[in-house]
């Protein structure tokens, strides 16, 4: 009973419900790019990006400032975050040929992060949040796919600048936490 009482104070936390929301936010974003037929409707999917990466920043400062943060939190906020990053790519693939690169290593990077996770998480450990690589990543990706939606027209030698910049930034991102999850550092012990 106590646990059921702990799950839905976590999941009824400011940052936790923050997460959700950008989650429900994902569909919506791709039905409203997917159908663009004018540049206001790319300025309006860009404006749900922007509200999605606000609610990003908030929820990790709310549960950090108020100690608000959950292990449900360790966990909702990146799915929200590589969930939102990958619907926004798949969708960008449709008019930028070369983001097919970025979701080819989005799935390794990300394939890689889920299953030693879920390794992990059977010996019953996780990281402890995310490793400053993995922020800055997902900062130069937001950045990256907000100015592909907000430029439809974008010039092919920016699309492919913009995809070799985020590439990099995704491997170095990756490399991080191969390093982390082989040394075992940052790691949080879940039966204690």
């Amino acid at each position: 009973m106590e646990a059921m009482v702990n799950w839905k104070k976590e999941i009824l936390s400011i940052p936790n419900l923050l997460s959700l929301f950008r989650l429900v936010l994902i569909p919506i974003y791709a039905s409203i790019y997917l159908n663009a037929q004018s540049p206001m409707d790319y300025y309006f999917a860009a404006a749900i990006l922007a509200v999605s990466v606000l609610t990003d920043f908030l929820d990790g400062k709310i549960a950090r400032r108020y100690h608000m943060i959950t292990n449900l939190g360790k966990v909702l906020d990146p799915v929200a975050d590589k969930a939102t990053q990958g619907i926004l790519m798949f969708c960008l693939c449709t008019h930028f040929k070369p983001v097919w690169l970025l979701v080819a290593l989005f799935i390794v990077k990300e394939g890689f992060m889920a299953v030693m996770g879920l390794l992990n998480l059977r010996k019953g450990r996780m990281i402890d949040g995310a490793v400053m690589a993995g922020k800055v990543c997902t900062t130069v990706l937001f950045a990256a796919l907000l100015a592909l939606i907000l430029v439809p027209q974008m010039h092919p030698a920016a699309v492919w600048a913009l995809v070799f910049v985020c590439a990099v930034f995704m491997v170095i991102s990756l490399v991080a936490y191969a390093r982390l999850y082989y040394h075992g550092e940052k790691m949080q012990d879940l039966r204690s």
